[in-house]
């Protein structure tokens, strides 16, 4: 089942399917786990809009998400959008007093593996954020490398591919066994969606990522995007399954695929 990014740094402007205020984020969540989502990715705002790791921010949304019957994993970024300081995230995530089952740590921004055995140490999960195929070049993967921490369940890839490029993915074959996830923006989604899938990965959607359906046209909800991803990844599951049968295998990639964790 696929992740689903309900809102990520989008704002109103770009339109009715973000969910903004915490009703719309429980709805949309409720839908997109009915769709078929296996996991929630939220960014939690303040009223004025702004994305915040302030306790007082992140609590109630989880709290709200919860309680209104959200099931899956809920994922929550502590990023440089949410809080610049390298010291401030870890100030943050230390005074959170209710937890997200996981965390997005970005290995491109400084302090990541401090940030990140934080995060494990409070019983949060780690989803190691390494963009691929961009500007940010091979360090954060390098980072990622050096980091020693692998624990199972606990840690997991979450690969940000430019491209859907099988180039990219190739080096994952021989990365320690973690569990990772696929996962593009914009133009990128679909196609790494589908590689993901071919791949055997987890994979991700949502209005966070992309706005427009496989077909171009503009989705109307997260809902909708995670439906369509399920199509895409349940006709990909059927093409492995074919080729297995005739003895060709898949180019699977990393540890367990489940986009699930312990968080």
């Amino acid at each position: 089942m696929p992740a689903v990014s309900l809102n990520g740094t989008r704002s109103g402007a770009d339109g009715p399917a973000v969910p903004m205020s915490p009703a719309d984020l429980v709805e949309s969540a409720l839908a997109a786990v009915a769709a078929g989502a296996g996991e929630v990715v939220v960014h939690p705002r303040t009223p004025c809009g702004r994305e915040s790791l302030s306790p007082r921010v992140v609590g109630p949304v989880l709290e709200a998400m919860r309680g209104a019957g959200v099931l899956v994993p809920l994922s929550v970024p502590a990023s440089v959008g949410a809080e610049p300081d390298p010291a401030g995230r870890l100030e943050r995530v230390r005074s959170w007093t209710v937890l997200p089952d996981r965390a997005a740590v970005g290995f491109a921004e400084p302090g990541a593996a401090e940030l990140a055995e934080a995060l494990l140490a409070r019983g949060v999960a780690v989803d190691a954020v390494v963009p691929l195929g961009g500007p940010a070049g091979p360090e954060p993967m390098a980072r990622f490398l050096a980091w020693p921490v692998r624990a199972p369940g606990r840690v997991r890839l979450a690969a940000e591919l430019a491209a859907a490029d099988p180039a990219l993915v190739a080096g994952l074959r021989g990365l320690p066994p973690v569990a990772v996830l696929l996962y593009g923006r914009e133009a990128a989604a679909w196609p790494v969606l589908r590689l993901a899938a071919r791949c055997g990965t987890g994979a991700r959607t949502g209005v966070g990522d992309v706005l427009h359906l496989p077909d171009g046209r503009r989705a109307r909800s997260n809902a909708q995007l995670v439906a369509a991803a399920r199509v895409a990844l349940d006709r990909a599951a059927l093409g492995r399954a074919a080729r297995d049968r005739a003895g060709r295998g898949g180019p699977a990639v990393g540890g367990p695929a489940a986009t699930t964790g312990s968080r």
